[in-house]
């Protein structure tokens, strides 16, 4: 018989040893640069680059929020918890960049909404926001919290609708917060995904892109 660790460590003591967890973490990373790590935005690289996406979305000075040590372009500015709170990015100034970038990190927010209008807040006019999440029905592969695959996971996503409690529509919540955008790309991708089995882990890409132009 196998005994799962949350069945028997009290879900309080979980979350103080993953707050601990986290806050030791983020010492070390702050004082030391977070190795390379590939992960959802390298998945992606080779559809990308058959796409053109860099040389349309990605050029000029950007940022990738949430970036785990697997960065988007080499040349971008960095952002994750060691640098401070994503939400509200207190220590950017607006329009700071030409291509803002977040990859599964908007389901990590405790408010979404406030974090893409900061996270917009800081794209120059005529800019972009980048916006890369894990598909509900792709990933998470049920409809309410928590998720299987992640104990942070705040908010399920879909493409084009809210489904109450706990799913998210990417495009309406763009519609609801923010203003003088243009919708470039929305779409979900799926390149190498093959493991439809709820009880199973997905593989290959599993992941909402939603790319905004900021009009000027």
């Amino acid at each position: 018989m196998v005994v799962s660790i949350r069945s028997i460590v009290p879900v309080t003591f979980r979350h103080r040893l993953k707050s601990l967890f986290w806050k030791t973490r983020h010492v070390v990373l702050f004082s030391a640069k977070r190795p390379y790590k590939a992960g959802e935005t390298s998945k992606a690289r080779s559809r990308r680059e058959r796409e053109r996406f860099f040389d349309m979305y990605c050029t000029g000075r950007g940022l990738d929020i949430g970036y785990g040590g697997d960065p988007i372009v080499d040349n971008c500015d960095v952002w994750d918890a060691e640098h401070g709170d994503a939400q509200s990015l207190s220590s950017v100034k607006d329009a700071s960049y030409d291509f803002v970038y977040s990859s599964h990190t908007l389901e990590h927010m405790q408010d979404p909404a406030v974090a893409v209008r900061h996270w917009w807040r800081v794209v120059v006019p005529g800019g972009f926001l980048i916006l890369y999440i894990p598909d509900r029905d792709l990933y998470e592969k049920r409809t309410l919290l928590p998720s299987r695959w992640n104990d942070d996971h705040r908010s399920f996503f879909l493409l084009e609708r809210d489904e109450e409690p706990d799913t998210l529509g990417v495009l309406p919540l763009v519609s609801r917060e923010l203003k003088e955008y243009e919708i470039i790309l929305a779409k979900r991708c799926h390149d190498g995904h093959t493991i439809d089995d709820p009880l199973m882990h997905s593989d290959g890409e599993y992941s909402i892109e939603v790319v905004l132009h900021k009009l000027r």
